[in-house]
């Protein structure tokens, strides 16, 4: 194998070793331009063209890349990250019905219906609530909502046949 084999081989193991930190590492495209750049060396050495032109080719594309690439990497990097809203979080602010009182006779913890799915709950004062009470709920520990007590308009129909 001559010296044209011995650098397609360099560059093709450059390049996937950049493109594999790229995806391991928790970051903003900075190896993938380095990536597409080895790449290109990589074609310029199976064409057979000189280790000059290739790490000429490999600076000039990585180059090229990296600028390309910025405008995208900074504006990912400043989009704001959602706090709220994903996983259980997602039920704060919502409303719903107390099905199993919260009180003291089970360590102040209760049931609650929201929308379809039933959670266990706390009472954001620690006082009790009565089952059929409706609540909104105001935080998520663990597996567990914290409500607190709301008054509906007299005309609310939840559908469960009470008001």
């Amino acid at each position: 194998m001559g010296d044209s084999g011995i650098m397609i081989i360099v560059w093709i193991v450059v390049a996937v070793t950049l493109a594999v930190g790229e995806i391991l590492a928790a970051g903003s495209f900075f190896m993938l331009p380095f990536a597409i750049g080895a790449l290109a060396a990589f074609g310029a050495a199976a064409f057979g063209l000189g280790l000059a032109l290739q790490l000429a080719l490999f600076i000039i594309v990585s180059g090229g890349s990296f600028l390309a690439l910025r405008p995208l990497a900074q504006r990912m990097n400043n989009e704001p990250r959602p706090v709220d809203g994903v996983g259980a979080r997602r039920l704060i602010g919502s409303q719903g019905r107390v099905i199993e009182a919260i009180d003291d006779d089970h360590d102040g913890i209760g049931m609650v219906r929201i929308d379809r799915q039933e959670w266990r709950a706390e009472s954001l004062e620690g006082s009790p609530i009565a089952a059929g009470a409706h609540v909104k709920v105001v935080e998520v520990r663990g597996t567990r909502v914290i409500v607190f007590p709301v008054e509906l308009p007299s005309q609310f129909d939840d559908g469960l046949g009470t008001n």
